[in-house]
């Protein structure tokens, strides 16, 4: 248990430096802010489904 939330946590972790970096690079590109939100959501949301796809995977080897 402590190690899927563990896992959980720096999947997190890493889709919101994503998220940051992608929306202060946008930022320096001259996007405006919602455009900049934007990126960065959609970042988010890739790493966060990245991360499914490949526990999907893991998940259907092992199984």
């Amino acid at each position: 248990m402590a190690v899927v939330l563990l896992t959980t946590a720096l999947v997190i972790v890493v889709a919101l430096l994503a998220a940051a970096g992608t929306g202060k690079l946008a930022r320096m590109e001259g996007a405006t802010y919602p455009t900049a939100l934007n990126r960065a959501a959609a970042a988010f949301a890739a790493v966060l489904t990245l991360a499914a796809t490949v526990t999907a995977a893991l998940a259907a080897m092992f199984a």
